[in-house]
């Protein structure tokens, strides 16, 4: 009994004590009447210029007495079930979760009530230690015994962060839907109170399909916590919710709603004024921005259009999402998925150089039919023997397929994932890019070609600091792999050079610059590529229309070349005239010769 006691009165002291640590740094209760200005997120580009800022402006204080009922009932719904009847802490909550959380074997599931989630995200430091916890637990049971449920219902809501720059429910009301938080619908609470569960990952702005799903999921919470009728519950999810379209028609604003999950992983819900660090250029970002506007021809259907352009490490210099972001937020540069065509053969060519073929190999442009099926040239003919360089800058499409069947389509695959595209099927259409993929995973594969084999993972900050530049985080630049040989990378970068200076890629050529890509078209149109690099710098360039309709007669070689041009010229401006690493021509005969010379002067003369 006295080891028991002396037990007992040991772990009670060690309770005190830890009571006594946390209270020590608790907040004061003037934190809770202090004007509420939401942090300001200063943006700026790789070069410390200014690109945008978000946040900073006044959040409304909200008043439930101004809200319809079922805005308040979704929020309770989703974040605290029961939080007209807790004392600040749900033990039925946390044991849900720790019982979730255990058989997961990972976090699934948190259980902290409405209450923890103000002192922690509004009053306390977002460090994630003991005693913060402690404090969290001892601030959520002194806000249940100072103030009303209503009161802490309005703190809360007046305070939290809705993602997209957006701190309360005022606010983020006005941001996503351009109306006051009294005149929300259910559909549209709904929505809102799906945001707090992750911000950047349900925003309507850039993650329209994943928030219709959220929206859906708390409609259904509301109707079996009986908040709404069937009928209701029918009707909301029906309802539409018409986003507000953004007063700024800053194309960088695609950048920005890229990056910010990112720099919400890194440091957190931002707690404090910051400046973020960016690897884009706006000189390079208003040259893009510029050349896609120009560009762009509504009446052959190429209403559409994305860009990105990626330094030799990954880091992006340059994203254009669609050409009027206040028109659109959806950012097509890594949203939208589509066929990338011919500009996917590259890596049917790689993994035939990978096999041992060399540019200088000859194959047949001939009929072929794999099963029923027979594809087809652009040009609906067939020129017979030529070399594998030839039929790369001319995009013939008879023998990329019959090099993928040669080599096996595994070969092609496993090339392509190498290189960052992965999760592609073995399909007959696999050589001629049928299989969709984004903008930037596109871009991002050519990465290897232009900075000497190394592959990389797109990024886009440099570093965040608080104002007065205390570094909360810097990017840390991995030792990524080398994915080509020299000898292959000097096959690839000869192939596509030819394809600029003599191939499809014509209109891409840049005067006295070492450049380098290709070429892409779709069937009937609906897509047009061109991807293209110089030493250390790719830049991808795709048009379209968003309902996949074919656009009129709209080649890669066309408008997304162009584009390409317009902006590459302006980015490589700066940079110095390196030459890409080419294999030379082996000795030939001179019959050879002849033959090659008169290919290349007929080919020069046609259209």
């Amino acid at each position: 009994m006295i080891v028991l006691s002396a037990i007992g009165y040991g772990a009670g002291m060690l309770v005190l004590c830890a009571v006594a640590v946390a209270s020590k740094d608790m907040p004061s209760a003037e934190t809770l009447w202090k004007a509420n200005r939401p942090v300001s997120i200063q943006i700026v580009d790789r070069y410390g210029r200014d690109i945008l800022v978000r946040g900073a402006s006044s959040a409304p204080r909200v008043k439930l007495a101004n809200l319809p009922p079922h805005v308040p009932g979704a929020i309770t719904a989703t974040e605290d079930r029961r939080f007209r009847s807790h004392i600040g802490l749900d033990l039925k909550a946390l044991t849900r979760a720790m019982v979730k959380n255990v058989k997961a074997g990972r976090y699934v599931e948190g259980g902290s009530t409405l209450t923890q989630q103000l002192s922690k995200n509004v009053f306390l430091t977002p460090e994630k230690t003991l005693t913060r916890k402690a404090q969290e637990v001892m601030l959520s049971i002194w806000l249940e015994q100072a103030f009303t449920k209503d009161e802490i219902l309005e703190m809360y809501l007046s305070r939290v962060y809705f993602g997209s720059g957006a701190w309360g429910l005022e606010a983020a009301s006005k941001r996503y839907l351009g109306k006051p938080a009294s005149e929300l619908t259910i559909a549209e609470a709904a929505m809102m109170a799906g945001l707090l569960k992750a911000p950047s990952r349900y925003s309507p702005i850039s993650a329209p399909e994943a928030s219709a799903r959220r929206t859906a999921v708390v409609l259904d919470v509301m109707a079996k916590q009986n908040l709404i009728n069937e009928y209701t519950h029918y009707r909301s999810l029906t309802d539409p919710i018409n986003i507000r379209r953004p007063q700024s028609d800053n194309s960088a604003q695609y950048f920005v709603d890229w990056i910010w999950p990112e720099l919400e992983r890194v440091v957190g819900t931002p707690a404090q004024d910051m400046v973020v660090q960016t690897t884009l250029d706006f000189d390079a970002q208003l040259k893009a921005s510029e050349a896609v506007s120009v560009r762009l021809d509504p009446k052959r259907n190429a209403s559409q259009a994305a860009l990105v352009s990626l330094d030799g490490t990954g880091g992006v210099i340059a994203m254009i999402g669609g050409n009027a972001y206040s028109e659109s937020q959806f950012n097509r540069a890594v949203q939208s998925n589509r066929q990338p065509g011919s500009a996917f053969k590259p890596f049917v060519y790689l993994a035939a150089f990978r096999a041992g073929l060399t540019p200088w190999d000859s194959r047949e442009d001939k009929a072929v039919e794999i099963g029923d099926w027979a594809p087809e040239n652009f040009s609906e003919d067939f020129k017979g023997k030529m070399t594998l360089e030839t039929a790369f800058r001319r995009s013939i499409n008879t023998v990329a397929v019959n090099l993928g069947e040669e080599i096996s389509r595994d070969a092609v695959i496993q090339t392509a994932a190498d290189f960052g595209l992965t999760d592609l099927q073995p399909l007959r259409s696999l050589s001629l890019g049928a299989q969709g993929t984004t903008p930037l995973k596109l871009t991002a594969s050519y990465l290897p070609f232009s900075n000497y084999g190394k592959m990389a993972t797109p990024y886009g900050i440099l570093s965040v600091s608080t104002v007065n530049g205390t570094p909360l985080y810097d990017y840390q630049r991995p030792d990524n792999p080398r994915v080509i040989t020299p000898e292959n990378l000097g096959y690839m970068n000869r192939i596509m050079s030819r394809t600029v200076s003599q191939g499809t890629g014509r209109r891409a050529f840049i005067q006295g610059r070492d450049v380098a890509g290709k070429t892409g078209t779709t069937n009937d149109f609906r897509d047009a590529w061109f991807v293209g690099y110089a030493p250390d710098i790719v830049t991808g360039v795709w048009v379209g229309a968003d309902d996949f309709t074919p656009m009129d007669k709209v080649t890669g070689g066309s408008i997304p070349a162009l584009i390409w041009k317009d902006y590459m010229e302006t980015a490589l401006k700066d940079m110095p005239k390196t030459a890409l690493p080419t294999s030379s021509q082996p000795v030939w005969s001179k019959q050879e010769k002849i033959l090659d010379t008169l290919l290349n002067n007929i080919e020069d003369a046609l259209p």
